[in-house]
C-alpha cells in the first residue's frame, strides 16, 4: 500500500512557475513509476508527465514539453513536478500517482495508487 499526498500548489500568473511535490509512504519508493496527471473542470483527466523507476527517464506530454519538469528523490520518497511558463490552460488539479510498471505510462489505468490533489490556478 503506498499513500500519496500532493502539495505546492496555488495561484499564480502567467509566465510564473511553481513546484508540486507529491511525498509517498512506503520504504519501495523507488520502485514505482510516478507519473503526474491534471483534470481541468469539465475535462477528462490528461496525461502530464511520468518518471520510470526502471530507468529514471522522463516522458511528457507535448502540452507541457519544454516548460515542465519531472525529478524524484528517492532518499525523501518524494517526487516533484516544476511547472516553468505557466499559462491559463495549465490551471487544473494536479494528482501523481504511482505504478508498479515502468515504461511510458501514459494512462490512467496504468497507475495503481492516488494522491487527493492539489489545485493549480493560472491567472492571465
Amino acid at each position: 500500500q503506498v499513500q500519496l499526498v500532493e502539495s505546492g500548489g496555488g495561484l499564480v500568473q502567467a509566465g510564473g512557475s511553481l513546484r508540486l511535490s507529491c511525498a509517498a509512504s512506503g520504504r519501495t519508493f523507488s520502485s514505482y513509476s510516478m507519473g503526474w496527471f491534471r483534470q481541468a473542470p469539465g475535462k477528462e483527466r490528461e496525461f502530464v508527465g511520468t518518471v520510470s523507476w526502471s530507468s529514471g527517464r522522463t516522458y511528457y506530454a507535448d502540452s507541457v514539453k519544454g516548460r515542465f519538469t519531472i525529478s524524484r528523490d528517492n532518499a525523501k520518497n518524494t517526487v516533484y513536478l516544476q511547472m516553468n511558463s505557466l499559462k491559463p490552460e495549465d490551471t487544473a488539479v494536479y494528482y501523481c500517482a504511482a505504478s508498479v510498471q515502468a515504461g511510458r505510462l501514459e494512462t490512467s489505468r496504468g497507475y495503481d495508487y492516488w494522491g487527493q490533489g492539489t489545485q493549480v490556478t493560472v491567472s492571465s
